[in-house]
């Protein structure tokens, strides 16, 4: 393999990575969590340790209570 071909593997790697990491900030965006801001300050601040991804995954993934109409 030459050396153009292992930076693009290793780019492209690399972005997989980041996608990973991002998984509970996608999680909680895409589920309108409305703690969806703390999640993502944890999980970036904390993600980098497994426990705070895990934590921030959870989190994410955990169910919401609607909101009661008040009249």
């Amino acid at each position: 393999m030459n050396q153009e071909a292992s930076a693009l593997v290793a780019f492209v790697f690399f972005i997989l990575l980041i996608a990973v990491y991002f998984v509970p900030t996608f999680v909680a965006m895409s589920r309108e969590h409305r703690n969806a801001g703390a999640i993502v300050v944890t999980n970036l601040l904390l993600g980098w340790t497994f426990i705070g991804w895990a934590v921030a995954l959870i989190w994410a993934c955990t169910a919401q209570e609607k909101e009661k109409n008040q009249p």
